[in-house]
C-alpha cells in the first residue's frame, strides 16, 4: 500500500509540474524609450494581439537604456530579447558588437525610411525635433521660425529650451544635424542666448506658463497635449528643416538575449511594421514609417510632406561623433562661463 502511495504522490507531482510548465508562457522584454503611457497601451495590445506570450516592456531614456546595456554587456547577457530606442546610431554599435539578430522581415519592403539592408534594425516610429510656442502668451509672428533663429535672435534671449542631448538620443541626433549645418557656432550661439537645458515636460510647463517663450521639443509632445488635455500649445515647424528621426527596432541575438526567444521577436517585428501596428504607433502621436502610413497623428502634417522638408542626418557620422558632440555641448552650452 505504501508503494502505491507514494506512487500516486509521485503521479500527482509530476502532472502538476507538467500543468505549471505548460502554463508559462515565453516571455519577451523589451527596453524602450517611448512615453510610459503608450507603453500602458502597447502593452495592452500585445496581450490581446499575443495571449500566448508574457510581453514585457522597460522604459528609459536613451542614455539611461544606454547605461544599463553598457553593464550588462559585461556579464555577456542582456536583461533584454528586443530594444526600441530614439535613433539609428546607436543600432549601429550594437550590430558592430555582434550582439542583434539579423532577420529580414516580410513588411521591409513597405518601409520609406532607411534600414539595415542586412535586417539587423529597422525603424519602427518617426520622431520630428520642431519648435513650439504658447499662443496664449506670444505671437508666432514675434518668434524665431527656424533652429537658427532660434539660437541666434536676441529676442528670445534666456527665453529659449531645448533637450539634453547629453541623456537624450532624440537630442543628440537633433544638435548631430544642427552642428552639420551650422557648424559648432551653433553652440555658441545657444550659449549666448542662454538656452535652458531640461526635460520636455518640464519645458512644456515653462512654455505653459510663460518663462518660455519658444522651445525645440519633440513633435509628439506638442500633440499629446493638444489632444489629451486640448492645450492650446502649438507647434512651428522650422523654415531650415525639422529633424526627423528614423527610431529603431531591433532583436537582440539569442545567446546575448534575456530569454532567448528569437523566433517570437521576428513575429513581434512583424506586427511593429505592417499597417495594423503602425496604428497605435500613430495613436501615440508619433509618425508611421511606412510608404502609405495607415493615418497620421493628430493635428499634425501628412508624413511625407514633413519628410519633404527634413535636416539631413549622418547616423554614421552621428555615432563616430557622439562623444565629440557631447563634449563640445557641455562645452561650449552649459557651462556658466560662456553664458553671457
Amino acid at each position: 500500500m505504501k508503494k502505491i502511495f507514494y506512487l500516486l504522490c509521485a503521479i500527482c507531482f509530476l502532472a502538476s509540474a507538467s500543468l505549471c510548465l505548460a502554463a508559462a508562457k515565453p516571455k519577451i522584454t523589451i527596453y524602450t524609450s517611448m512615453y510610459e503611457d503608450v507603453i500602458e497601451a502597447m502593452s495592452e495590445t500585445m496581450k490581446e494581439k499575443f495571449p500566448n506570450y508574457d510581453v514585457e516592456f522597460f522604459y528609459g531614456g536613451t542614455g539611461t537604456l544606454q547605461a544599463k546595456i553598457a553593464a550588462e554587456r559585461e556579464t555577456k547577457k542582456l536583461g533584454c530579447d528586443m530594444l526600441m530606442v530614439a535613433d539609428p546610431s546607436y543600432a549601429l554599435d550594437l550590430k558592430d558588437a555582434g550582439i542583434l539578430h539579423p532577420y529580414l522581415s516580410k513588411e521591409a519592403k513597405n518601409i520609406a525610411l532607411d534600414y539595415d539592408p542586412e535586417g539587423y534594425w529597422y525603424p519602427v516610429r518617426t520622431l520630428n525635433m520642431v519648435l513650439a510656442y504658447n499662443p496664449e502668451k506670444n505671437k508666432k509672428e514675434d518668434l524665431p521660425k527656424s533652429f537658427k533663429d532660434f539660437a541666434m535672435n536676441p529676442a528670445v534671449k534666456g527665453v529659449i529650451s531645448m533637450p539634453n542631448p547629453l541623456t537624450s538620443g532624440a537630442a543628440l541626433a537633433a544638435v548631430a544635424a544642427l552642428t552639420n549645418a551650422y557648424g559648432y557656432e551653433y553652440f555658441d550661439k545657444l550659449a549666448q542666448n542662454r538656452v535652458m537645458v531640461e526635460s520636455g515636460s518640464v519645458a512644456l510647463t515653462k512654455l505653459e506658463t510663460g518663462e518660455c517663450r519658444v522651445i525645440m521639443i519633440l513633435e509628439e509632445s506638442v500633440l499629446k497635449k493638444r489632444e489629451e488635455e486640448k492645450s492650446s500649445l502649438a507647434v512651428i515647424y522650422p523654415s531650415d528643416g525639422l529633424v526627423t528621426i528614423p527610431s529603431p527596432i531591433m532583436t537582440v541575438k539569442k545567446e546575448w538575449s534575456a530569454h532567448g526567444n528569437t523566433k517570437i521577436c521576428e513575429e513581434l517585428t512583424d506586427f511593429f511594421l505592417s499597417p495594423e501596428g503602425q496604428r497605435y504607433i500613430v495613436k501615440g502621436w508619433m509618425h508611421s514609417v511606412l510608404k502609405n502610413p495607415p493615418a497620421i497623428p493628430y493635428d499634425s502634417k501628412p508624413t511625407s510632406e514633413l519628410l519633404s522638408h527634413a535636416m539631413h542626418v549622418n547616423w554614421q557620422k552621428c555615432r563616430s561623433q557622439r562623444s565629440e558632440l557631447r563634449k563640445e555641448f557641455e562645452e561650449r552650452v552649459k557651462k556658466p562661463k560662456n553664458r553671457n
